[in-house]
């Protein structure tokens, strides 16, 4: 079996993005005939030719394209493996749980509390993070616990627990011609501008690009486009626009999500205080709370969502 060393990994993937060997020997600290000389013996112990190269061009080949993409993964799967090894091993560690801002639905003190009563309870630090990367930052080990949106992002390869469901409404101003209805269908949003939500790939959008709700709510205010919300991401309102209920888009759910194989302590005390909480009928979801054991003793769910939705959120 041909074996490639992670270090070495890491300069064709350098050299793959950047298409240019002084770039590349830049960003890996290296002098250019080192690096040369590295990705002359990779691809002499794989066989084929990675790059095409002249005088004043560096191209990938379709050898090269294809480990660059699988490349990139064993890469990435290598560094959250450091990471999760290192958590499980720190006694001390904090617990971190992502989240994007506002993007609580107003559980999150008592998240807190809830688990502060754990007798294992650990200090919680809190990560912001934008619309597309909170599953990267649980997949890659950066984050321990988050709390995430179905069916908008994609739970593939997260174990997940719903902790609340709720409608969603479209975002107005007040002077707009769906603003007095008591309820619109998707049907009635023909013809109206979404956002494109950035980083997000794909969606319908076809408006300016926004990067969260505040910058949304911003757009929808000067008359730029609408939103079609989870009720809780938006209330209250600003002065000025107005929600109104979408009856028939599909629910959102509020989901605490972590890693699939993540079986630590650290994790299983957070979640089984989230359960609690949920059982207690504090804005519960509709799935039914499974027990103190759930974490460490079933198997993780591998629930998959039907889809993503990327220009309503």
């Amino acid at each position: 079996m041909i074996q490639l060393e992670t270090r070495e990994l890491e300069y064709f993937i350098a050299l793959a993005d950047e298409l240019h060997f002084g770039r590349a020997a830049v960003r890996l600290s290296i002098a250019q005939p080192a690096l040369s000389k590295a990705i002359r013996r990779i691809e002499t112990r794989l066989g084929v030719p990675l790059f095409d190269r002249s005088s004043r061009h560096v191209e990938l080949t379709p050898a090269g394209k294809a480990l660059q993409e699988h490349g990139r993964h064993a890469l990435n799967a290598v560094g959250a493996a450091i990471r999760h090894a290192q958590r499980a091993g720190d006694t001390q560690a904090h617990l971190r749980l992502v989240l994007k801002p506002g993007g609580d639905a107003g559980l999150l003190s008592g998240l807190l509390a809830a688990y502060a009563h754990q007798p294992d309870a650990r200090q919680v630090d809190i990560l912001f993070s934008g619309p597309a990367d909170r599953t990267d930052f649980l997949r890659a080990g950066r984050a321990d616990v988050g709390l995430l949106y179905a069916p908008f992002d994609d739970l593939d390869g997260l174990a997940h627990e719903t902790l609340l469901t709720e409608d969603r409404v479209v975002i107005v101003p007040a002077g707009h011609r769906l603003a007095g209805r008591a309820s619109v269908r998707m049907p009635d949003l023909d013809g109206e501008t979404l956002p494109r939500w950035k980083g997000v790939p794909g969606g319908e959008g076809t408006g300016p690009e926004v990067a969260d709700v505040v910058q949304l709510l911003q757009m929808i205010m000067v008359g730029r486009m609408i939103g079609v919300l989870p009720r809780s991401l938006v209330e209250p309102l600003p002065p000025g626009l107005v929600c109104v209920p979408v009856a028939d888009a599909p629910p959102s759910r509020l989901v605490l999500a972590w890693a699939e194989q993540d079986r630590r302590p650290l994790v299983a005390s957070f979640v089984t205080a989230a359960l609690a909480l949920r059982g207690n009928g504090k804005r519960s979801g509709r799935d039914e709370p499974a027990g103190p054991q759930a974490v460490r003793d079933r198997p993780h769910p591998r629930n998959r969502p039907a889809g993503r939705e990327t220009a309503s959120r």
